[in-house]
């Protein structure tokens, strides 16, 4: 007999339950983990090599380079990222394919069981579903992003990665990882696991001192971006260098300057390694197709586009922290540089943001910003709250009671030109906008 396909509200239903075990991940440990991982047979161990990816931001770009060139090298790849954005799917690949609901319910439940009522964490449940079904499934490789830190993150349970990949360090999650960028960076570099290689982005003199020291003791090569490898933009192409050559590229398709160093750092990565074969071609075809949805994504089509001014540009980015703004910040001069526009910024961020330090990015280019409440999400900060903190930049503002109000709410402005409209401010505010949109990402 044919067993009934599962749905999205059995999903739902299981990860409710599932939040309601240890609802507060107050106290990072591996200890759950590596408890409930023994009980599963430790599927972490028999995985084929991992590349283990920390960072504060850029994470996600970075594995979404990796894997479109390891793809285009007919690599078959698993992949687990975080968090999803409409669907709890997005966070697994199965050799290039999202996991499908039936195949995902019955691992979740498969971990309940396991688990017991034992005292777990969400993050800690999804990560062994990863581990399980990677085990299960044959690939090449695995790509593995950090959730939260990286020393006492659920994923740093791999005891010899292929490689431990460092994106920019900065300012963020303070009340996990620390008030300092030292403190950050030595949690972030908890990552590093004796002898295997280190590849790193640019990095503020505090934490490259701190990564050099953490792979020094554990005798881990390190590879850092402007030593051991260059990547820099001419004629609007990728040129990438290192001791094995230079490598004349393609535009990453991903939108921004700061593109250019996420796809840096995936090339160092696999040329470190040297495990695959990957010609040149593979570099290239990856670099010009990857896509990772929500980092300055321009949306064309949907039901909020219909919503917005005709002729406006909507572009959506998830970036939530001061360097996230920043780099978003120099996105939008670009495209300022190219085709002049007025920006609106529709922004909605978590209550344990610097949302003074987010928006302060912002302040020369717009002085337009309404502030929204991220629908559904218990800690999100309240749009007065965001108000204040524009208003202490000296920038205008207004509240709207969601993005589409504040949509509908710029088409009754006289602009002369159509306007350039930013939706930013936090991934779970992306999600609901691409789920609200009808763009969820593939």
């Amino acid at each position: 007999m044919t067993m009934p396909a599962a749905s999205p509200s059995q999903l739902r239903d299981i990860l409710t339950r599932l939040s309601a075990l240890h609802p507060r991940a107050i106290d990072l440990s591996l200890d759950r983990m590596q408890r409930l991982l023994a009980q599963l047979g430790n599927p972490e161990a028999t995985l084929p090599p991992v590349i283990h990816v920390a960072g504060t931001n850029g994470k996600g770009s970075t594995i979404a380079y990796l894997r479109a060139i390891c793809e285009a090298a007919g690599l078959r790849v698993h992949v687990y990222t975080s968090p999803h954005l409409v669907r709890l799917n997005e966070t697994i690949r199965l050799s290039g394919t999202l996991v499908g609901d039936d195949e995902l319910l019955a691992t979740l439940e498969h971990v309940e069981r396991v688990n017991a009522g034992e005292p777990i964490t969400l993050f800690e449940v999804e990560t062994a579903a990863a581990f399980t079904l990677f085990a299960k499934h044959p690939a090449d490789v695995v790509l593995l992003e950090v959730g939260l830190g990286g020393r006492l993150d659920a994923t740093n349970v791999i005891e010899k990665p292929a490689a431990c990949v460092l994106t920019p360090v900065g300012i963020d999650h303070t009340d996990f990882l620390g008030d300092t960028l030292l403190k950050i960076a030595a949690e972030k570099a908890g990552i590093i696991k004796r002898r295997a290689p280190v590849i790193s982005a640019e990095q503020s003199p505090e934490a490259t001192a701190v990564i050099e020291q953490t792979a020094r003791k554990l005798h881990a090569a390190t590879h850092f971006a402007g030593q051991e490898w260059h990547v820099g933009v001419e004629h609007g192409r990728l040129v990438y260098q290192d001791d094995r050559g230079l490598m004349d590229l393609a535009a990453p398709r991903l939108f921004g300057r700061h593109q250019f160093g996420n796809a840096g750092l995936a090339i160092a990565t696999l040329r470190a390694i040297n495990l695959f074969r990957i010609d040149v071609a593979a570099y290239e075809t990856g670099v010009a197709r990857a896509e990772w949805p929500a980092r300055m994504q321009r949306l064309s089509s949907g039901k909020l586009v219909e919503i917005a001014p005709k002729e406006s540009e909507i572009w959506l980015d998830g970036g939530h922290n001061a360097d996230g703004g920043r780099v978003v910040a120099a996105a939008l001069g670009d495209l300022e540089e190219r085709v002049s526009r007025p920006l609106v910024v529709i922004a909605g961020m978590m209550a344990n943001k610097d949302a003074i330090g987010f928006l302060a990015n912002f302040a020369g280019l717009t002085r337009h910003i309404i502030a929204v409440q991220i629908p559904d999400r218990m800690g999100a900060m309240t749009p007065e709250a965001l108000a204040d903190a524009a208003r202490q930049l000296g920038m205008r503002v207004e509240i709207s009671a969601s993005v589409s109000a504040a949509l509908e709410s710029l088409t009754r402005l006289a602009y002369e030109v159509p306007p350039r409209i930013l939706i930013t401010g936090s991934l779970y505010l992306a999600g609901h906008v691409l789920s609200e949109n009808g763009t969820p990402p593939a």
